[in-house]
């Protein structure tokens, strides 16, 4: 390599400025981490108002393409091949975010030729029809990548496209850097202890389908236990209207936030509940927060990442998935039970530390990177 510093390009159909969810937080700690072992990442993503020039973001650029059509899901763009192809040869290691179909297409079209690994984010749930007639494409491009990283034993376990590649498989598990977290200011926490009761569980991420926050709705029909609700999407106004419909005085809609804001209701709240009840939840980034906060938590058994998370009465309480009564009653024993809550959340930071920091999800994509380009040079030096 002619460079010092090697080049990671990642792709993925959303990023900053336009969407920061779990992958874009995943893929944002990626590049913050393996910066301080000598990689420079850039990230390239679809963006119906995409800028020209790359933008700046802590420490790495963003390059977009511009969105031109969404099919079932799926962004599509027609320059994002010409610029995938551009960044693609200025890389050393290609790093793909799966599920993307449209993803499949740019890596073959392309013929980028550098070492790729892709990290499989998730099964492909919801779309049974079209993932027929997309089965054989998706097969020949996980068969054509170097690597692909499970991100939970629990999720390669139960996952039967990851258990056809399992000579391929790497496990790394998400991290996140707390110092990356604002501390609230003073008058910020007291302002949020002045709106919301003393007690309150608190649920954190983007209002999709898959959330199962209908199901912590009917939980909550006939209970006083306060619930927050932090963030914004597609069932948002679905959830309020369910949630006027069973007469709930006890819930607070609060939107998108500022993450300074999110810091200090993660640091006021009793308690994380996670309701998840669907594989698309193939981790839960913001469960994960909880723990690092030092919160019990309450989730739901899929079969995920959520579940190497939240250990089942050590970290918190694990129930069956699309069940009230059932959430209804773990809520009820943390509420009821705060010497064992505070102990079940301290151990989820005990935890936290021990398996999901930033620095040791950094530490081993840089160790990956680095075989491969060492494979990659060694196998066209033979």
């Amino acid at each position: 390599m002619s460079r010092e510093s090697p080049k990671v390009l990642h792709f993925f159909k959303t990023y900053y400025p336009d969407s920061f969810g779990g992958i874009e937080q995943a893929i944002f700690q990626m590049c913050k981490g393996c910066a301080r072992y000598g990689y420079t990442s850039e990230v390239l993503a679809l963006s119906s108002n995409a800028h020209k020039e790359p933008v700046e973001f802590s420490g790495h650029l963003v390059h977009q393409a511009k969105l031109d059509l969404q099919l079932a899901s799926t962004g599509l763009s027609f320059s994002a091949f010409r610029k995938f192809a551009e960044l693609a040869r200025q890389a050393d290691i290609v790093h793909l975010h799966y599920p993307w179909p449209f993803m499949d297409i740019v890596h073959f079209a392309t013929g980028h030729g550098k070492p790729t690994v892709v990290t499989y984010h998730s099964d492909i749930i919801r779309q049974k029809t079209l993932l027929k007639l997309y089965r054989p494409l998706k097969h020949r491009f996980l068969a054509s990548v170097d690597r692909i990283v499970a991100t939970s034993p629990n999720y390669l376990a139960s996952s039967p496209v990851l258990n056809l590649y399992r000579d391929k498989i790497v496990e790394i598990t998400y991290g996140l850097d707390k110092s990356t977290y604002p501390a609230p200011a003073p008058a910020l926490l007291a302002n949020w202890r002045s709106q919301l009761p003393e007690r309150f569980f608190l649920f954190v991420g983007m209002l999709r389908y898959y959330k199962g926050l209908h199901i912590l709705l009917d939980a909550l029909q006939g209970t006083d236990y306060p619930v927050v609700i932090v963030g914004a999407g597609p069932v948002e106004a679905e959830l309020k209207s369910h949630a006027v419909r069973l007469g709930l005085r006890n819930v607070y809609f609060l939107g998108q936030l500022p993450d300074a804001d999110k810091s200090a209701l993660l640091m006021l709240c009793y308690g994380v509940v996670f309701p998840s009840h669907l594989r698309s939840e193939a981790f839960g980034l913001s469960l994960l927060e909880g723990a690092m906060f030092g919160k019990p938590m309450i989730s739901s058994e899929i079969g995920t990442g959520t579940t190497y998370i939240n250990i089942a009465n050590e970290t918190g309480l694990v129930v069956p998935p699309s069940d009230p009564a059932a959430l209804r009653q773990a809520m009820s024993y943390l509420w009821e039970h705060p010497a064992e809550a505070a102990a079940m959340g301290k151990r989820a930071e005990e935890r936290y530390w021990k398996y999901f920091t930033a620095e040791q999800m950094a530490k081993s994509y840089a160790d990956l990177y680095g075989d491969l380009i060492i494979d990659h040079r060694n196998a066209h030096c033979t």
